[in-house]
């Protein structure tokens, strides 16, 4: 499973405290930013399951950074299912 935020991280430092906290507290949770990204984004790859989205929105929001997660684009349209 992967999930992918939005953030407003901006500088590489944030992101690796990020990194390393995200990775201390879920042990199987894989974790990249993309800064350059107009989103700065951040993915998450859980390699045991679901991922625990609002837990890191939380983490991320008590070291001063908003975040939301971005909704998968690619989904199909109701239409295009029937």
């Amino acid at each position: 499973m992967v999930e992918v935020f939005k953030t407003n991280v901006s500088t590489a430092e944030d992101a690796k405290g990020i990194i390393d906290i995200i990775e201390k507290n879920f042990n199987f949770y894989q974790v990249n930013f993309d800064l350059d990204d107009c989103d700065r984004i951040l993915r998450v790859k859980s390699i045991t399951g679901d991922i625990a989205a609002d837990q890191i929105i939380y983490l991320l929001k008590q070291k001063g950074f908003k975040s939301t997660v971005l909704l998968d684009d690619f989904a199909p349209e109701v239409d295009q299912i029937l």
